[in-house]
């Protein structure tokens, strides 16, 4: 309520009789927004003989924020896929992304337009928030308690978990790769019953009672014969006749079949799928391996969260945290022990647009835990007016479930985009669809077959020494002289 102290004659016109012959108190309400603009306008007037009057038709506390009459608004905000995504066609600037969308849907609810204002870091987009200069910086941030000193949240819309990316372990090579199909209980296993069914071979083929036509075998010659049953190879006859034998034999040939060909099969998909080196997938495994962990610049109150978390990991992940972009984190990631942390959709998208390969792998991979668990919703301005609108009209939208729809086709256009692309590069390398799928096929390489290799040239290598040392050790006989005629000489 205020008082007038000014003239009758220049009182407003439309006060009843008994307010001009005596100057009346006045509630004037000052609208930001209106047809004819930010106006100050009285709604009604009180006085000792009339009482309150209102003048019809507005009300005593009117809704300012409710309509902003097509006024035009401050935000700002920067690239974050797929939230929010700035591109200049010529001179125009165009953007697009869920946040975006969410930003139109009520804009056009509210009747405003909005101007993104020039900036140049993310610290830039809250600080402009801060100052109230930007009515709103519609992009997602994480409901953390310690940024609520300097702005407001609106109502959190959405919901996400921070994970980290960070380059996938490569595949070195190993020459252990042919034992990688059966366990080393197994091959324990294997190697006693190979020892036991030599020895007893050993024993019935070398009794005199039971030789064959090629007498008795050598100790050597009855484990080739064995080893090469377990192989696959085949009998060549030249064991014992002994029933005994036979049986022996027998069962030896059952267990060769079974353990041959689980051990045949598994290797076929252990050399075409190999196993994978060890990767970090919690933050304890994280810390061990990494020197340094980027997250964007404005995403400070992770590094305060983590700093003054009870978890030893927890603290030792906040002193490596640095600021950085989203692109510059990852390509980090790939040339030294360093790891980024986002939202899972926006590295997914980025890794899915910038460095997957045509055959759908990729040099990154995003870990499996949440580091945190955070809602999302937009800064403004401290006790800004405007702020009840803006949670209707998002609340509104989240439950009817249009975020996830946008944020559902944001992500189908990315992967329809890759496509595309792989095309253009395909075509670009003379090839066609049908005859890239007919030779996307993965060839076994040195880091497969190390493993054999090596031990044929350890075999070849044994078998030289050996050979060498036989030669030396065992004289060869020398053959007798063939005696001549003789010749009888007579006196």
């Amino acid at each position: 309520m205020h008082e007038l102290p000014v003239p009758p004659e220049n009182m407003p016109k439309n006060l009843p009789e008994d307010h001009q012959k005596q100057p009346p108190y006045s509630m004037l309400v000052h609208l930001p927004y209106s047809p004819d603009g930010a106006r100050v306008l009285q709604v009604a007037s009180w006085t000792p003989t009339s009482g309150l009057r209102c003048f019809t038709p507005h009300t005593l506390f009117p809704e300012k924020y409710s309509n902003f009459y097509g006024a035009t608004i401050n935000v700002t905000a920067l690239t974050y896929l797929p939230y929010w995504q700035e591109s200049i066609e010529g001179n125009t600037t165009r953007y697009s992304g869920t946040d975006y969308n969410q930003l139109v849907a009520v804009g056009q609810v509210l009747n405003f337009t909005f101007r993104v204002l020039p900036i140049r870091s993310w610290i830039e987009v809250t600080d402009q928030v801060q100052i109230r200069k930007s009515f709103v910086a519609p992009v997602i941030y994480a409901v953390m308690p310690q940024e609520l000193e300097r702005w407001d949240l609106t109502f959190a819309y959405d919901q996400t978990a921070a994970k980290f990316a960070m380059a996938t372990p490569v595949i070195a090579p190993s020459w252990l790769s042919f034992c990688y199909p059966l366990s080393g209980q197994v091959w324990i296993g294997v190697l006693a019953c190979t020892l036991t069914v030599c020895f007893t071979l050993v024993k019935i083929t070398g009794r005199k009672t039971w030789q064959t036509r090629h007498g008795v075998l050598s100790t050597g010659s009855v484990v080739t014969e064995s080893v090469g049953i377990l192989l696959g190879q085949g009998l060549y006859g030249r064991l014992s006749t002994s029933q005994s034998n036979h049986i022996v034999v027998g069962t030896w040939l059952f267990f060769s079949v079974v353990v041959g060909t689980a051990y045949r099969t598994s290797l076929i998909a252990s050399l075409t799928l190999p196993r994978l080196p060890p990767r970090p997938e919690t933050v304890e495994e994280l810390v061990k391996v990494v020197d340094r962990v980027t997250i964007r610049s404005f995403d400070g109150s992770y590094k305060k969260f983590f700093l003054n978390s009870e978890s030893s990991a927890y603290r030792e992940l906040g002193s490596m945290i640095v600021g950085g972009d989203v692109m510059d984190g990852l390509n980090a990631a790939l040339k030294m022990k360093s790891a980024h942390i986002s939202s899972p959709v926006n590295l997914q998208l980025i890794i899915s647009r910038n460095f997957a390969k045509l055959d759908g792998t990729s040099p990154l991979y995003i870990g499996k835990e949440k580091l945190l668990q955070v809602s999302l919703a937009w800064p403004v301005p401290h006790d800004a007016p405007y702020t009840p609108q803006i949670d209707k009209c998002l609340r509104i939208i989240s439950q009817a479930g249009l975020y996830e729809q946008w944020k559902k086709e944001t992500l189908e256009a990315a992967a329809r985009e890759r496509r595309m692309k792989q095309r253009e590069e395909i075509k670009l390398q003379g090839q066609d669809g049908a005859e890239h799928s007919q030779t996307n096929f993965r060839s076994l390489s040195i880091i497969h077959m190390q493993g054999p290799l090596l031990l044929l040239l350890a075999g070849i290598t044994l078998g030289s020494v050996a050979f060498v040392v036989e030669r030396l050790l065992v004289s060869e006989p020398h053959p007798s002289p063939t005696p001549g005629p003789t010749r009888l000489t007579i006196d």
